[in-house]
């Protein structure tokens, strides 16, 4: 859900340098992108949070601002693979092509190689799944089941958005 804040101040600079008082203390709820904190400066630029799904069971959260797209498998994927023993991580400032394996997942069951839905450079991998591969069955999803972040190739920004799948046409993938 996204939302727009309107700042409560006394004063607050305006793109032409004046001052202008606020009107109204009440939040104000719209359709749209959240504020960027970082940059609130008179005029708020905008940002956005893109979550997509791959038909190998990946995703990707990319953020609008940054760039940074990280990656993860799914719920689904690791409910199926069972519980997770081993991760392989690719090489920070290494280059990936989109749809090549980036690392792989060992559970108990088998094992199944991470396909990355993005063209990027790999700027951080979540270090913690080498000693503790489960945080990918604790919380496959959320804050520590990420695999990796990659700083996603600008040509490669439209696809995501249009070629892989949000949520809900996941959510159909998976019960077919």
């Amino acid at each position: 859900m996204a939302s727009t804040l309107r700042i409560v101040s006394r004063a607050l600079p305006r793109a032409s340098g004046t001052l202008c008082r606020a009107t109204s203390a009440a939040p104000v709820r719209v359709l749209g992108t959240p504020l960027s904190r970082r940059h609130l400066s008179g005029t708020a630029a905008r940002f956005e949070i893109v979550k997509r799904y791959t038909e190998d069971h990946e995703w990707i959260s990319y953020d609008t601002e940054t760039g940074v797209g990280t990656i993860g498998i799914t719920n689904y994927a690791q409910e199926k693979l069972g519980e997770v023993v081993f991760i392989e991580l690719p090489e920070v400032d290494s280059t990936v092509e989109a749809d090549d394996s980036i690392g792989a997942v060992e559970s108990v069951k088998s094992a199944s190689d991470i396909m990355s839905p993005v063209t990027g450079e790999v700027i951080e991998v979540n270090d913690a799944l080498s000693e503790k591969p489960k945080l990918i069955n604790e919380d496959p999803e959320g804050g520590d089941g990420w695999i990796v972040k990659i700083n996603v190739a600008e040509e490669e920004v439209e696809r995501l958005q249009e070629e892989l799948m949000d949520e809900a046409a996941y959510e159909r993938f998976t019960q077919e």
